[in-house]
C-alpha cells in the first residue's frame, strides 16, 4: 500500500512539474550505423534500424530531460581473428543481430529555438542475438549494455530530427577476456511530438 501511495505521489509530481514547465512526448523512427569495436570483429559499420516513443519535460526555458523507450537493432559480421580465438570451425561468422530494448536518458539544452543539444546515458537490455555464434550454444554476449550519447535535434513544430553518436562504455563479451567488444553507433532518425 505504501509503494502505490508513492508511485502515485511521485506520478502527481512529474505531470505537476510538466504542466508548468511544458511537456511533450510522442513516437521515432531512424537508423543505427554501427559496429562493434574488438578483433572478434569486422572494421566496418553497418545498418540496423530503431522504433520508440519518447517524452520531454521542460525544466524551464533553455533547459529538458528527454526519456525514451526505443528498440535497437545492431548487426556486424565477426572478423577471421574471431574463429582463431574462439575456436569456432564454422569460419567467419556473418550477420550477426543483436535487440535491444534502449532506455536514453537525455539532458537537454535549448541552444535556440529549434536547436536542442542532447546528452546522457543509455542503457540497453539484450532482448535476443544471433544464436549460432558459439557451437555449444553458450551465449556470447553480456545482456546490458551502457553507453553515453551525444547529439543536435531540430525541432520543427511537432517534428523532431535527430543525429547522435552512442560510444558503449562496458565489454560486451561474455565468453571471456580474451577480446574486449564495445558498441559504438550513429543514430538518426525522425520524431512526431504527439503530445
Amino acid at each position: 500500500m505504501k509503494s502505490l501511495i508513492l508511485s502515485t505521489a511521485l506520478m502527481l509530481s512529474f505531470f505537476s512539474v510538466a504542466n508548468a514547465q511544458g511537456f511533450s512526448a510522442g513516437l521515432k523512427l531512424g537508423t543505427n550505423i554501427n559496429k562493434i569495436q574488438g578483433q572478434s570483429f569486422s572494421d566496418k559499420f553497418t545498418y540496423g534500424y530503431s522504433a520508440g516513443a519518447f517524452m520531454e519535460v521542460k525544466l524551464g526555458k533553455k533547459w529538458g530531460i528527454q526519456a525514451e523507450g526505443v528498440f535497437n537493432q545492431v548487426t556486424t559480421d565477426t572478423s577471421d581473428r574471431f574463429s582463431e580465438l574462439y575456436k569456432i570451425n564454422a569460419g567467419k561468422i556473418s550477420n550477426i543481430k543483436l535487440n535491444y530494448l534502449s532506455i536514453p536518458l537525455l539532458l537537454n539544452y535549448h541552444v535556440s529555438k529549434g536547436i536542442v543539444l542532447q546528452a546522457g546515458p543509455q542503457y540497453g537490455i539484450l532482448l535476443n542475438q544471433t544464436k549460432n555464434l558459439l557451437e555449444n550454444g553458450r551465449d556470447a554476449f553480456k545482456q546490458g549494455d551502457f553507453s553515453l550519447l551525444g547529439g543536435l535535434q531540430l525541432q520543427l513544430a511537432s517534428i523532431r530530427i535527430y543525429g547522435r553518436y552512442a560510444i558503449g562504455l562496458n565489454n560486451l563479451n561474455d565468453i571471456d577476456n580474451r577480446d574486449k567488444w564495445r558498441n559504438q553507433s550513429i543514430q538518426l532518425g525522425i520524431g512526431f511530438a504527439i503530445l
